[in-house]
């Protein structure tokens, strides 16, 4: 690609083009640096949110998780920061709305975002030197990635182990049967490349690997010529380079870099393959099976191949309305579609999955044949011009809305370039949708298009693979009895000088970890650097119709949002109400069956639906108010429509269709199910906390580890066909109910079209039924517990709970700074970086008045409780410095200030409002933050951290019994 000549460029830099996308509302701008050939993507926006993001390529050629172990360790200190843990000093010395690190199939990469300048530049001075520069100390490998250490690490007589957080992770990640599906499908249908082998390493391998072997591989990848730059926001290109000049560019020559990066040798005929995975000894396996068929597509970085794919499977997946997913959630053969069900075009070349779940082993023949004759029909039936249409339309929705209540939205924008810059595409061609779009409308007239590519890339292509991945009782203790007998070997031939060596290494290990460094040496921000109360959006209320209305530049898309208070519900309606919020949008309304409702959401709208919101008053948390929130979004030419649908939905659902709210309920609990171990953290928490308020209550039985029991037992009954004509009728009861209620509207859109969504309410809704209200209550909830939840999981999930106050109580802003203060002060270092789980730490929800500790895949239990405890004793018996307290109290702010999306941050003051929150009263909590003090650190934890007043609750596994009834814990099952 030529240079283009410009003055503003930076010296040793070139610019290569620069390309205006107006639906996105940016600039992109290419660079490459001279010297080294570094590339770098820079997003100009009106933007003060500015992302910086280096990726380098990673191609591993094993499973010893070597490029995500050296992801960890390579942020384990540097040559101009040589303290221990810059990354976490930095998370807490910074105003970041976002810091982390990632590891893909093949890249790695670091980014970070920060509303405030000087905090920019502050956390690439560290990222730069960490990536460029790293220490690699052999000790922060054994402590990130794995250690062989005796059970009492001074004491040779006991068991030896495995330790490190990445081999905790791992161990926590590959329990789920998702990742072991997708993982395995992976590893045969790329033989020979890359994506073969597990990025994140799998527990067996990743004690393989060695210190040399991680260097090598640092010292072969991560170098600029290797390098992908990628930056978003107001900050100009120019001012970047001079940075990443002066820090790092300036001082490397131009490296060819050898990497294995090729296209997957093609099958000439398709493979099955059946393995295994762990359930608990006891628990039976019948139905429990996932079989998956997985195709081999073109390259992810041709746009004309990324496109047909993603169309392929809108129009074989997108929703229930779709050929194939209709076959794989009606069919008798599974329980529900596999979630492995879809495109994924994050490698080098695309993959396309479907499949089921709650099936038998020997059903994968039958699946095949169910999925080849539908692939058949579709090409035999064709596709109507109006469902392409609206896949269209649903491509253009996703392209234009602003996103960024999760992760900045320009880190978004960037991850979204990243793959074809890696794999050598045109990143501006993936973001720049359309003229794509307009090349697609016209192909589309063609009846013969799709056709055509289901049987070129499906029915014609043998690079395809069948797993059945099938339940296996044994496999847990087969490999924990391997794991146990390899140490021991292991032990039996240790040297005297090997012996010492360990015990060495884990009193080193141990002094480094407690180690003060000196942490003036890293850049940082303070309390002067604070900004004084961020702004929110102001709403406009119509009362002629209750409306609140949003002006935001929301590029082109609009919100509506119908809001109904909860009316009076028995205690069977309320467990009912996640069912029906899930529901909703899932069934038939008015003369409409499902099939006809799924097309008319994705033609008329951008997905709709409803969720349930609770939260007790700002003084009180017995004291609940309750909504339900029927939402939805479409492109502004739709808006009409929009309102049209939602009030349809709200005045019209039908749950009549027992068949498919059978399906529904099977999909929920699967996956209800396979959200326990990523999500063990937060449903132990919510398990410990759930006697503490009446919100704490809701939120374990609705959705906690009694909800998804609760889902489990609802989706063993519905077998009985009385049951579910009973479970229809009571969700049909409930929605007349809820459509009864009172109700106002939340509206978000640009300026010049809220006038005409006003007046598309007012006369969609003049002739809707007179609204009646009821209350809703709930009674106090006050109780302690000690609970252990059981399932199949390598690592555990500990929680701690106290019940404490309301928001708006004085000691909740202590007891929230008090949280980041036990975390970086106490926690991190004793349950990560000592006790080997891959994360740990405190915090305090004033929604239901309860602080919560937390350990998340730990090999620990009762350790990690002490450590909760010590954690306590250290606050009130060490001195601690100002700075500490300081850093504390950035982190609440800089939560407190996260940016939202436009129409995020609408719907977000909008819903405090609701509840109470008011501008008023969140200043005021925001000015006690910034007033705490140490002494009130120290005085709330003994006000309300009371030992005998607290509750524990633990997810671990079956073998874990005997030693959670030692410590007092009542067993469930889930």
């Amino acid at each position: 690609m030529a240079a283009v000549i410009d003055n503003a460029t930076h010296p040793a830099f070139e610019k290569l083009r620069s390309h205006r996308i107006n639906t996105l509302n940016i600039d992109v701008e290419e660079y490459r640096h001279k010297k080294t050939g570094a590339r770098h993507l820079h997003l100009v926006a009106d933007n003060d949110e500015n992302v910086f993001f280096v990726a380098l390529r990673t191609f591993p050629m094993d499973s010893t998780g070597v490029a995500h172990i050296l992801e960890h360790t390579a942020l384990c200190g540097s040559e101009r920061f040589p303290v221990r843990d810059p990354f976490f000093m930095m998370i807490r010395r910074s105003l970041n709305t976002f810091m982390n690190a990632f590891t893909s199939s093949d890249w790695t990469a670091y980014p970070f975002a920060s509303m405030n300048r000087k905090d920019f530049d502050n956390l690439l001075t560290v990222y730069l030197d960490c990536v460029f520069f790293s220490k690699l100390d052999p000790l922060d490998f054994a402590q990130e990635g794995h250690r062989l250490e005796f059970d009492k690490p001074e004491d040779p007589s006991t068991d030896l182990v495995y330790r490190g957080v990445v081999y905790n992770e791992m161990k926590g990640a590959m329990s789920s049967p998702t990742s072991q599906l997708w993982q395995n499908l992976s590893s045969h249908l790329f033989p020979t490349t890359t994506y073969h082998y597990n990025s994140g390493g799998e527990p067996d391998h990743i004690v393989d690997l060695t210190y040399d072997d991680l260097t090598k591989f640092y010292r072969h990848h991560y170098h600029p010529s290797n390098a992908i730059f990628a930056t978003y926001g107001d900050i100009p290109a120019r001012e970047h380079h001079e940075k990443f000049e002066e820090l790092a560019l300036k001082r490397f020559d131009r490296l060819d870099i050898d990497l294995p990066v090729r296209d997957e040798k093609r099958m000439f005929a398709p493979v099955r393959v059946e393995q295994g995975y762990a359930v608990n000894e006891g628990e039976g396996t019948d139905n429990k099976t996932h079989i998956v068929v997985g195709w081999l597509l073109g390259q992810s970085f041709d746009l004309k191949e990324n496109l047909e794919g993603q169309l392929l499977s809108a129009v074989l997946l997108e929703n229930s309305a779709s050929p194939l997913m209709r076959a794989l959630e009606t069919t008798d053969l599974g329980h529900a579609p596999s979630p492995m069900c879809g495109l994924e075009d994050s490698n080098r070349e695309m993959t396309f999955v479907c499949g089921i779940e709650g099936s038998e082993p020997e059903k994968h023949k039958d699946l095949e044949a169910l999925i080849e004759a539908t692939l058949h029909q579709v090409v035999e039936e064709g596709v109507s011009e109006e469902r392409l249409e609206a896949i269209l339309h649903q491509l253009e929705l996703h392209q234009r809305e602003i996103a960024g209540d999760h992760a900045p939205y320009g880190l978004q924008l960037i991850m979204s370039a990243i793959a074809p810059m890696v794999h050598g595409g045109d990143p501006v061609e993936l973001l720049d949708l359309e003229p794509v779009l307009a090349t697609l409308r016209e192909k589309i007239q063609d009846p013969g298009y799709v056709p055509g590519l289901i049987r070129k890339k499906l029915l014609e292509n043998p690079h395809r693979v069948t797993l059945t991945l099938r339940p296996d009782e044994k496999l847990e203790s087969r490999r924990q009895e391997a794991i146990r007998e390899a140490l021991a070997r292991r032990k039996e031939e240790l040297t005297e000088d090997e012996v010492r060596m360990i015990v060495e290494r884990a009193s080193a290990l141990e002094e480094r970890q407690m180690r003060k460094d000196d942490d003036s040496i890293l850049p940082k921000v303070d309390l002067s650097d604070v900004p004084l109360q961020m702004p929110e959006p102001e709403g406009r209320y119509d009362g002629d119709i209750s409306a609140t209305v949003y002006a935001r530049g929301t590029n082109g898309l609009i919100y509506e949002q119908v809001v109904v208070p909860v009316p009076a519900l028995t205690e069977e309606e309320l467990l009912l109400v996640p069912y029906y919020t899930a529901l909703i949008s899932e069934v038939g309304c008015g003369e409409l069956d499902y099939l006809q409702m799924q097309d008319r959401i994705s033609a008329e709208s951008g997905g709709i639906g409803a969720a349930f919101s609770a939260k007790g008053r700002i003084d009180d948390v017995q004291d609940l108010s309750g909504y339900i929130i029927f939402n939805g979004k479409a492109l502004a030419r739709n808006r009409s429509a929009l309102t049209r649908l939602l009030r349809d939905v709200y005045i019209d659902a039908r749950f009549d269709e027992k068949e498919r709210v059978r399906e529904i309920i099977a999909q929920i609990r699967a996956r209800r199910e396979q959200a326990v171990t990523g999500s063990g953290h937060a449903l132990a928490m919510s398990a410990a906390s759930q006697g503490m308020s009446a919100g704490a209550w809701l939120s374990f039985r609705l959705g906690g580890l009694a909800g998804i029991r609760g889902t489990k037992q609802l989706d063993q009954a519905l077998k009985d066909p009385e049951e579910l004509v009973s479970l229809c009728e009571k969700l049909a009861a409930l929605h007349k109910k809820i459509s009864n209620q009172e109700r106002e509207f939340l509206l978000i859109g640009e300026e010049e079209q809220l006038p005409a969504m006003v007046d598309d309410l007012k006369s969609c809704w003049q002739d809707a039924s007179a609204p009646t209200s009821s209350d809703w209550k709930i009674e106090p909830v006050s109780y302690t517990t000690r609970e252990a939840w059981l399932t199949s999981t390598q690592v555990n999930f500990c929680a701690k709970a106290y019940s404490t106050v309301p928001v708006d109580h004085p000691d909740a802003a202590a007891l929230t700074v008090l949280g980041g203060f036990l975390r970086n002060g106490y926690l991190h270092r004793a349950i990560r970086e000592k006790g080997g789980a891959y994360g740990g730490g405190a915090g305090q929800d004033s929604v239901n008045g309860t602080f919560r500790f937390f350990s998340y895949r730990d090999p620990r239990l009762e350790e990690t409780l002490e450590d909760f405890d010590k954690a306590l004793i250290w606050l009130q018996e060490t001195d601690h410095e100002y700075q500490e307290l300081e850093e504390s109290i950035l982190g609440v702010i800089g939560q407190l200030d996260r940016p939202r999306s436009p129409a995020g941050a609408a719907r977000h003051a909008f819903h405090n409002k609701l509840f109470g929150r008011t501008p008023e009263q969140r200043a005021r909590f925001r000015e006690r933050v910034l007033a705490v003090t140490l002494d009130d650190l120290k005085r709330v934890a003994n006000a309300w951290l009371v030992a005998e007043k607290a509750s524990i609750a633990m997810v671990t596994s079956p073998e874990n019994r005997a030693r959670a009834e030692e410590l007092g814990l009542d067993i469930q099952e889930m």
